[in-house]
């Protein structure tokens, strides 16, 4: 999702044993992660760049320095790390993390921010249309969870309301 929300295009590879057949493993990530497609793929295909790409502890515009030179990012994503894409009037959110409260803050998403000046009305989760409930004031957007994981890797959220992406 980093690579998505940066405008960048996504590349996997997948280590191949000397048979050149997949193992177990690697069966199992394509597995699930074609699962997470099936419900994130709204906020992936066909998306742009919002207003900003991300925010949380894992935003930075520096990352460490590798071994080889170049940069690295070996940071952990917690449950206050977002990435955004947009498509039409739709902003997707894409928390990075569960939170052990069961309540997600978007800070980019306050009223009176200048990435989202407009009124949020519905917010849903991506791939099963469960609405989420929440409020919004001037500390952010906030998301009431259920209790039960919907998922199990970056959680995706459909934002619709007036003015809140950007014009393509």
């Amino acid at each position: 999702v980093d690579i998505v929300s940066k405008n960048g295009n996504l590349q996997l590879n997948i280590p191949l044993p000397g048979n050149g057949r997949p193992d177990a493993d690697e069966m199992k990530f394509l597995e699930e992660f074609t699962a997470w497609m099936d419900h994130a793929s709204e906020g992936i295909h066909g998306t742009r760049p919002w207003k900003t790409y991300g925010e949380g502890p894992s935003v930075t515009t520096a990352a460490p320095r590798g071994r080889f030179g170049g940069t690295r990012d070996v940071r952990s994503y917690t449950a206050q790390d977002f990435r955004f894409t947009q498509k039409g009037d739709t902003l997707h959110a894409f928390a990075m993390a569960w939170p052990e409260d069961g309540q997600l803050l978007v800070t980019s998403l306050a009223e009176g921010s200048p990435h989202a000046p407009g009124a949020i009305e519905r917010v849903e989760f991506l791939g099963v249309n469960v609405p989420v409930k929440f409020t919004r004031d001037t500390t952010g957007l906030r998301l009431m969870l259920p209790e039960r994981k919907i998922g199990d890797y970056v959680y995706g959220f459909r934002i619709n309301g007036r003015g809140l992406t950007a014009p393509a």
